[in-house]
């Protein structure tokens, strides 16, 4: 019996349409991107090996050639993903122009300190002749300190890893975001491949992100446009004891794979990342032979295998950035054979070969495991299966909580690799009195005793200045030291919380007052935490830093996976069961999933956009059988698009998806309510 648990096995057509290019040597994303072009800004929503960044050379350098744009920043989470904007020729493939950045704008290869980086970044915006610098974000964001918002006129600044974006009010690149927009004529082009953050704090302000026009390219789509790899494979792993005593249940060192240990600080780990790397290497094999200059080990395997094998745990400087020249430098599949990483080859890694991807822990954020897994998910040659498997300590739970958990866990990866939110829901509370069936919430839930909001100024603060105003609790003083202090929690959500909201809006009556405090906690603790006793009271109710009942040392990772499910993932109406059974082995669980396969993902993909405009089936049937057909007719065979402006297009292709999944579950027989 395979003791990993393989709950997801999603196949692909591998028709070759995401990696074909065009007469511009564009892939379909790439063109897609490009079609929108003239967009003000512009958000791209793809997964990874999609081709983000060659997408944005060909967006930049016609915003630089024909929309009047003098100067393009490209920012990245860290430099050594900034490899991904080197020079590349696109003449030859077609395109009118080459990406060219100097030596001297290429802040990525710098090995300056912050401040003259930050330097060059103003020099470059006020003085340069040159047109296009790629920088880190924490460099776009000492240099546009130093800057005047008009000084970005008719610049483009493109963000790569959007993610890091946020709407709180303390965000430096939100921040930056928001003055780009509001204070200067500059374009932006943002990319993500994981539009959502694992903190309960959106990207963008919901006025912000309606100026964008999006662009979004999903992992069903990419991956089934492949032409080598043929299906993606998820797995959980339940050891008991040390992880590294079970590691070689797991591991298969004939696959090219990358390893990601847990943090120090996490209960999966032994305290020691170094011993940690020293043991996983023990169990690969025999250190036979060390390339210094490059940082390379070369371990022999017990069947006399030799496999390089690269350390990026190191924090040694000068290794460290060795090891990373070498990686980027890597042009065939012998050059490495297994990465270990604990906070890094993440996001932006671009390893082709890669074909299994091992984490160790629970991960907190779900952004973090969408990322890991689109390191495996790169198409190469003679790479047929991508891997992601997860290492997770038994919890102290029953079979049925560890078989919801992990289906959970499942819809929301599936979910996610769709590029559809399914972290931090944006809940409305009202209590049972308000008066709303006119036009009912999205997410709604009915809180007995709730106060209502009975102002034009209350509702204000609460539909669009809560992150604000959570900025402005989590800042102030005697909070903070309340916090770190041994102040009841009582005592903070009943006096210092109200102080602050008095001090902020000293306009509002002391009921006032009451009732945006009571949404503000409302939503503190569902949207951001979410964290009960065993009767559902919250633990604790310190605003922004929740600490869970059983986070100590005697918890089990494990547990931690069971409390994720119920945190923060906005699943509950994609009642879909996809695991098939569950069986034990070594005191734990093996959890296999129900076959899904890429036409299975395709009615996850329409059961989700079905559930966003709720149309009633009879309706649905009345324009099948009309409007629908005629328009079909008309477009010489055509389906109508969700993702068109047209208002009447986009109720028809509605229409067709009720229809259509209505026919596609009875043919399945998928049951939707286990």
């Amino acid at each position: 019996m395979n003791a990993t648990s393989d709950f997801v096995d999603i196949r692909y057509q591998q028709n070759g349409h995401s990696t074909n290019t065009d007469s511009l040597g564009m892939r379909e994303m790439q063109a897609k991107a490009y079609e929108a072009r003239n967009k003000k800004y512009l958000l791209i929503k793809a997964p990874p090996a999609s081709g983000k960044s060659r997408a944005l050379m060909y967006i930049a350098l016609d915003k630089l050639a024909n929309q009047g744009i003098r100067k393009v920043v490209v920012a990245v989470p860290e430099k050594s993903i900034g490899r991904s904007f080197a020079n590349t020729n696109l003449v030859n493939q077609g395109f009118f122009a080459n990406w060219h950045v100097s030596q001297v704008n290429n802040l990525c290869n710098a090995e300056s300190n912050e401040a003259d980086k930050a330097g060059r970044f103003v020099h470059f915006i006020r003085k340069s002749t040159d047109k296009i610098l790629v920088c880190a974000h924490a460099t776009l964001r000492n240099g546009m300190k130093q800057l005047n918002d008009e000084e970005f006129n008719d610049c483009l600044l493109a963000i790569d890893e959007f993610h890091h974006t946020s709407a709180d009010a303390d965000s430096g690149l939100g921040d930056i975001v928001r003055k780009v927009m509001n204070n200067s004529t500059g374009h932006i082009v943002a990319m993500t491949g994981s539009y959502f953050r694992g903190d309960g704090v959106p990207v963008l302000r919901v006025e912000d992100e309606a100026k964008f026009f999006p662009v979004t390219y999903n992992y069903y789509q990419q991956l089934n446009g492949y032409k080598y790899l043929k299906n993606l494979v998820l797995g959980y792993h339940f050891y008991h004891g040390s992880y590294i005593e079970h590691i070689n249940e797991v591991l298969d060192t004939t696959k090219k794979t990358i390893i990601h240990i847990p943090s120090v600080n996490s209960r999966a780990s032994s305290g020691s990342k170094y011993e940690e790397v020293e043991m996983i290497m023990n169990c690969i094999g025999e250190k036979v032979a060390t390339d210094y200059n490059n940082c390379v080990y070369t371990l022999k395997t017990k069947d006399g295998r030799l496999l390089k094998v690269a350390d990026l745990v190191e924090d040694d400087p000068k290794s460290r950035n060795r090891i990373q020249a070498y990686l980027q430098k890597m042009k065939k599949a012998e050059d490495m054979d297994i990465i270990i990483a604990l906070g890094t080859a993440k996001e932006g890694f671009d390893w082709a070969w890669c074909e299994m991807c091992l984490t160790i822990g629970v991960r907190g954020s779900l952004t973090e495991v969408i990322q890991i897994i689109g390191r495996c998910t790169r198409d190469s040659e003679g790479k047929k299966t991508a891997k992601f498997v997860n290492m997770i300590s038994m919890p102290d739970a029953g079979q049925d909580e560890v078989k919801v958990a992990v289906n959970d866990f499942l819809k929301a990866i599936t979910a996610s690799l769709l590029m559809e939110q399914v972290m931090a829901p944006s809940w409305n509370f009202k209590t049972s009195k308000d008066e709303d069936d006119d036009n009912p919430l999205v997410n709604t839930i009915v809180v007995e005793g709730l106060k209502p909001l009975s102002s034009v100024k209350t509702k204000m603060i609460i539909e669009q200045q809560l992150d604000d105003l959570q900025a402005a609790v989590l800042q102030d003083d005697l909070i903070i030291r309340a916090i770190s202090g041994s102040t009841s929690a009582e005592n903070i959500t009943q006096n210092l919380i109200p102080k602050v909201i008095m001090k902020r809006y000293p306009d509002l009556s002391p009921e006032e007052v009451e009732e945006v405090r009571q949404h503000f906690l409302l939503n503190t603790l569902v949207k951001g935490n979410n964290i009960t006793d065993d009767k559902g009271n919250p633990v604790d109710v310190s605003p922004g830093m929740i600490k869970p009942k059983d986070d100590d040392e005697t918890s089990t990772d494990g547990n931690r996976l069971i409390r994720l499910a119920n945190k923060f993932i906005n699943i509950d109406k994609l009642s879909i069961n996809l695991i098939d059974t569950i069986n034990p082995y070594q005191k734990a669980y093996e959890v296999i999933s129900k076959n899904v396969d890429s036409a299975t993902l395709k009615v996850i993909q329409d059961t989700i956009a079905e559930q966003k405009f709720d149309m009633p089936v009879d309706e649905a049937i009345v324009l099948f059988k009309g409007p629908l057909k005629q328009w079909i007719k008309e477009h010489d065979g055509q389906m109508p698009s969700l993702e068109s402006n047209n208002l009447k297009e986009k109720e028809l292709a509605q229409a067709y998806i009720v229809i259509k999944n209505l026919k596609i579950r009875k043919m399945m027989g998928l049951n939707y309510e286990e």
